[in-house]
């Protein structure tokens, strides 16, 4: 019997062990998530920047030839 309970035992611990591991995986996938949301918004910020500056451009290059 108490072979029995000293399984149990051993067996709740790697339970907790296993759970504790996998809290921590998770907490690294939410960490992981938002760098890569900061990524995406940094490229939409600046493709926007530059789509605005070639626009700002095309302008520019398209007055100037027609006050030529």
């Amino acid at each position: 019997m108490l072979k029995g309970l000293e399984v149990m035992i051993n067996m709740q611990k790697q339970v907790r062990n296993m759970m504790k591991i996998a809290e921590e995986a998770n907490i690294m996938i939410i960490e992981m998530e938002g760098t890569i949301l900061k990524a995406s918004i940094n490229n939409q910020t600046i493709n926007t920047m530059n789509i605005l500056g070639i626009s700002g451009d095309l302008r520019y290059l398209i007055q100037s030839n027609m006050k030529d």
